[in-house]
């Protein structure tokens, strides 16, 4: 229980990072840079800093940092410049979840406008015939699931010939949940030369000899802070009865500051139901998890960022990956099953500096 006590540490105390470069530095495309600093960016995080010249370089990359530090834009910004000098590359991104693939093609859409860079998203629960249709239309960027993919791959609908560079984002999910074969057959498809990047916010000894074997002397970069977010405030929640959970909860939720909550809980019954008895007490709630199809998914996500409800409820599906902004709590009503789970489920809140809270029910 100590690991889900942990006091935010007071920014002041902790030292600045001074990055060697700022965005207008790196050896990217004019028409790229001018994208880049119309949205704002001048400073980049810790990863970005150390992994966009070596991506840039062309080398292989190993790139571990802490959730929200903008692990995305670290290889799509140096991927993007590369698509611009070649317009024949190929680049396929492989993420654990359809929610991060949406994530990551909306990102690459934003950065892309005007440039003629198209993607196309291959994901579980959307249909696969729109999907080999895209295909069949000019891209650079394929952003998948590991399955799905695969399934394409087998449908001769996607040839893996014609990628040079790969990408698995959340590398240590995949191996959690499986996908360690799909992604052996997805890598053997390719050039025996390729360029490989594997980011993640985890990175135990099983998926480092992993990837070792995909990668050829790889530069392995490090920004982690710690097992969990320094300015993320965790705590424990006492509960003597499981049947009085609800009403801690619900007595949480009307408190002061609890704005934007996460609630994460271990099953997809279980998600469903508590999310509806927070809506009969009439709190905005909405829930994601396996047994909602893709549309249901991103409309509670949309209604979540966008401020229309309050309150999400998910199963871990939603804990990888997904940058929410401004998320006040994440409460763990259910224990996750592994630490590594419970990092990623509080690395929701606490994102780009700010302060979050992170709550967890211990019966």
């Amino acid at each position: 229980m100590s690991k889900f006590i942990k006091k935010a540490r007071i920014v002041e105390e902790t030292p600045a990072y001074i990055p060697e470069h700022a965005f207008a530095d790196f050896a990217i495309d004019p028409r790229l840079k001018k994208t880049v600093a119309e949205r704002g960016y001048v400073t980049p995080t810790p990863i970005q800093d150390r992994a966009i010249p070596h991506v840039l370089l062309g080398e292989d990359v190993i790139g571990i940092a802490n959730t929200g530090t903008g692990k995305t834009a670290a290889f799509l910004l140096p991927l993007i410049h590369k698509v611009l000098g070649n317009p024949t590359e190929k680049v396929i991104v492989v993420v654990p979840t359809r929610e991060l693939a949406l994530q990551i093609h909306d990102e690459l859409r934003a950065v892309v406008k005007g440039l003629s860079i198209f993607a196309v998203s291959c994901i579980g629960g959307s249909g696969i015939g729109e999907q080999i249709k895209n295909l069949r239309m000019k891209h650079n960027f394929v952003i998948g699931t590991p399955g799905r993919l695969k399934d394409l791959i087998e449908r001769k609908a996607l040839d893996m010939s014609r990628f040079s560079t790969i990408v698995l984002d959340e590398a240590d999910r995949m191996l959690d949940m499986g996908f360690i074969p799909d992604m052996k057959f997805i890598m053997g498809k390719m050039p025996a030369v390729r360029h490989s990047l594997f980011f993640s916010a985890t990175f135990s000894p099983e998926i480092e000899k992993l990837v070792q074997g995909f990668l050829k002397n790889p530069v392995k970069i490090s920004v982690k802070t710690g097992d969990t977010a320094e300015n993320v405030d965790q705590d424990i929640v006492r509960v003597s009865d499981r049947t009085k959970k609800m009403e801690v909860l619900h007595d949480l939720l009307n408190k002061a500051g609890f704005a934007k909550v996460l609630i994460f809980g271990q099953t997809k019954h279980g998600v469903e139901k508590l999310s509806k008895e927070l809506e009969k007490r009439g709190f905005k709630s909405a829930s994601i998890h396996g047994n909602k199809n893709l549309s249901q998914r991103k409309k509670a996500l949309s209604l979540f960022k966008t401020d229309m409800i309050h309150i999400l409820v998910a199963t871990d599906v939603a804990a990888r990956g997904l940058d929410i902004d401004n998320v006040s709590h994440v409460i763990n009503y259910d224990i996750p099953a592994t630490y590594e789970d419970y990092t990623h489920r509080i690395g929701r809140t606490g994102r780009a500096g700010k302060k979050g809270s992170a709550i967890t029910f211990v019966e």
